[in-house]
């Protein structure tokens, strides 16, 4: 199964691999296991366990090392990237910030700062390591290690990508991420490629269209970009943003009352978001 390893997850945090055991027994984070029942750690844990391995250099005392972060555990966020979450501890207090919103489960004075995009860096390596076990991985770990290094390795998230689709070529979320990362290198042809080729899975389908749109836009096809958008928003009325670059297109096409159609659409789920 996906996962870092014991060894790997200890080599990167500078803890030793006992001390990553006994932070699995205790709760502190919940590894999955692989045959032989060895641990597999996730992202989520190694961000755990980072904050773990600085409160014990610390010498803070392992009951409130435990205290602290289990709490931290169940406050980080779940079902996003974590690119944009910033941990601290000061003491047995560890405080996380996402966005404009600050929270900390306990109080002390040490304070140690790492972004989370900092273990994606460290993680990186370990990817030029994998890459002769071969079968040994299938295409959902690629992906899955593609998906934790883009926030701070995309240029190995890339590799990662790759990987996953020379394994399963049909791998619809690697389409749509690598798609996106080459997009932002000005690698637009091959961008282009990529998100059509995601179109295939319903599920992503409309995601696909609105990147589509957005290569096509940024290399002037203007009408097969609002074409994209439109094909987007009929799989997923409420794409606000394809709402909005829709309205963008029409206005510059003079077709002004579709473009207030849609303008008018993307206030209302911007209110709508707003409320909930």
């Amino acid at each position: 199964m996906w996962g870092y390893r014991t060894r790997d997850v200890a080599r990167l945090l500078g803890l030793q691999a006992a001390e990553v055991r006994r932070f699995a027994r205790d709760g502190l984070v919940s590894p999955g296991r692989a045959a032989r029942g060895a641990y597999r750690f996730s992202f989520q844990d190694l961000v755990l366990l980072r904050a773990a391995a600085g409160l014990t250099r610390a010498q803070v005392p392992a009951a409130r090392v435990r205290r602290a972060l289990r709490r931290l555990r169940a406050q980080l966020p779940e079902g996003r990237a974590l690119a944009g979450v910033h941990v601290a501890a000061d003491g047995e207090r560890v405080v996380v910030r996402d966005g404009g919103t600050a929270w900390h489960p306990e109080s002390g004075q040490l304070l140690i700062d790492f972004e989370v995009s900092d273990v994606a860096r460290q993680v990186a390596p370990l990817l030029r390591e994998a890459e002769g076990d071969g079968p040994a991985r299938g295409a959902e770990d690629w992906y899955q290690w593609g998906y934790d290094l883009e926030p701070g390795a995309p240029e190995e998230a890339v590799v990662a990508y790759r990987r996953a689709l020379a394994l399963s070529p049909e791998h619809a979320g690697a389409h749509l991420n690598l798609g996106r990362l080459l997009q932002d290198r000005g690698e637009a042809a091959e961008a282009e490629a990529h998100y059509r080729s995601a179109l295939a899975d319903p599920g992503l389908a409309a995601l696909a269209e609105f990147n589509l749109g957005g290569v096509l836009e940024e290399g002037g096809r203007v009408v097969e970009a609002l074409e994209a958008y439109q094909r987007a928003l009929a799989q997923d009325p409420a794409l606000a943003d394809a709402h909005f670059n829709a309205a963008r297109l029409l206005e510059a096409m003079g077709r002004k009352p579709e473009a207030l159609r849609h303008l008018g659409a993307c206030r209302r789920l911007a209110a709508l978001g707003e409320r909930s």
